[in-house]
């Protein structure tokens, strides 16, 4: 958990690259993530290499995208479930790729689908993108909500529960909404609401993976949504 840590508070999304191939090792490394998270999740992860159309588009220029060769595309049937699985999972693939030295940003909309370089079957469709890739820089920490917007209770907070409250607020999110609040339940368990917004669902599986880290429970948190 405390590697896990280290990646959330490092991690800054990065829309600028260096012109340079991944390794061998990075590569690899990729593809047995994206095969368990493929297995874990029902969605299709699938590694893009060294396809640059992708985001040679106006609008990935608009996003000031540079260099983006290399893409993790995530593929599955469009439903609320399936696009907070989207997030849990391909945060965590996220977080594992900073632990590895390599730089992500996630993408919904600033980008050109290839259809020649995906495998979309039938009812389903491109979800989002990660891109991936060695940053020309570490990225910047993006502005925070504080504790007490995102949380029903704000006094007297176990230690776990503010640490993954914490954690979450380090998640990136949709244009930086952060529009999800947490409550501590009188049994323990742990409820969290999102508002309305692009990618919403999506967010809410990226902030969900922070909060099990920061809160050091894990899979062993019990949500009650």
């Amino acid at each position: 958990m405390d590697e896990m840590m280290n990646a959330i508070k490092a991690r800054h999304s990065v829309r600028a690259y260096l012109d340079k191939p991944l390794s061998e090792e990075h590569i690899g490394r990729l593809r047995m993530m994206t095969e368990e998270y493929s297995r874990e999740s029902g969605l299709s992860f699938q590694l893009i290499l060294d396809e640059p159309k992708a985001f040679d588009c106006r609008m990935a220029h608009y996003g000031k995208f540079s260099n983006v060769k290399n893409y993790i595309a995530i593929i599955g049937k469009k439903t609320s479930e399936n696009e907070e699985k989207c997030g849990y999972y391909g945060e965590k693939l996220v977080l594992n790729a900073q632990l590895m030295g390599l730089n992500t940003c996630w993408v919904a909309s600033t980008y050109k689908t290839i259809p020649e370089v995906l495998d979309v079957q039938k009812g389903e469709k491109l979800i989002i993108v990660i891109a991936v890739g060695y940053g020309e820089s570490k990225g910047a920490q993006h502005k925070s909500k504080e504790l007490k917007a995102v949380s029903k209770q704000t006094e007297k907070l176990p230690k776990w529960y503010q640490n993954g409250v914490e954690a979450a607020l380090l998640a990136p999110t949709a244009i930086n909404q952060q529009k999800f609040k947490f409550s501590l339940n009188d049994d323990g368990t742990v409820s969290v609401k999102t508002g309305f917004g692009p990618c919403i669902k999506i967010d809410l599986g990226i902030v969900k993976l922070h909060f099990e880290i920061g809160s050091g429970r894990g899979r062993q948190l019990v949500w009650n949504n």
